[in-house]
């Protein structure tokens, strides 16, 4: 048994199962994402909006969510746009799964404890480093065809947390803000930070070449027992 369900007997089903399952999935981490906007950014009136939606989206955990929110909407409702058939490769979905696994893996190890949010703010912090990286990775288990996936997604999916880790440098350097304090430079300096960002690239790799090598079993499981 395989847990990629594949289009064969029964195709209409599953591709309605896979549909339903991406619609809610997406919409509720969407509707988190917008619900953390607000009670960050617009339910604090005496903050400077700009700066603070700037730095709500300078946080890889929103932009990763955002991602993921894409990678399941919009194959459901723009199918035929170029946006849509990219977030739809299974290559792109392998990479993202293993950033919003990242996510996760970063906050519960490095990041806990350390929020200044209290109530529903810190309730929906927890729903996107837990609840929301979970929908996705059992979207990825379930509904993605994983034995084409080439091992060299592990390199190419280092461009985007490489190209973030970038950014936040080049910000920080203007602004003096960071979102994390592994890549605060004021406080650590940047040899300490590009070690950092070093050893989290090193992680990313290794997340992506797991789910790369995880998929290629499972794909090799289900057509053997088929």
């Amino acid at each position: 048994m395989t847990l990629y369900i594949s289009l064969g007997e029964g195709a209409g089903g599953r591709r309605m199962a896979r549909t339903a399952y991406r619609a809610l999935a997406g919409a509720f981490t969407a509707f988190v994402v917008a619900l953390q906007f607000w009670l960050s950014v617009l339910a604090s009136p005496s903050s400077d909006v700009l700066i603070s939606s700037l730095r709500f989206f300078s946080f890889f955990t929103i932009l990763t969510n955002l991602l993921a929110a894409a990678a399941l909407l919009l194959p459901v409702l723009g199918q035929k746009s170029a946006p849509g058939r990219i977030l739809a490769r299974p290559a792109v979905h392998t990479a993202i799964a293993g950033y919003i696994l990242m996510v996760g893996v970063v906050y519960y190890m490095l990041l806990l404890g350390l929020s200044h949010r209290e109530g529903l703010s810190l309730a929906v912090e927890h729903t996107l480093h837990s609840v929301t990286p979970l929908l996705f990775v059992i979207d990825w288990a379930l509904f993605v065809p994983k034995a084409g996936v080439r091992w060299q997604v592990g390199f190419s999916a280092l461009i985007f947390p490489l190209t973030y880790a970038a950014w936040i440098l080049i910000y920080g350097a203007v602004s003096g803000w960071y979102p994390y304090p592994f890549i605060d430079v004021s406080a650590l300096g940047y040899a300490r930070v590009a070690a950092n960002i070093f050893a989290l690239a090193v992680a990313f790799l290794l997340i992506e070449l797991v789910l790369v090598g995880i998929g290629r079993k499972l794909e090799g499981r289900g057509r053997t027992s088929a």
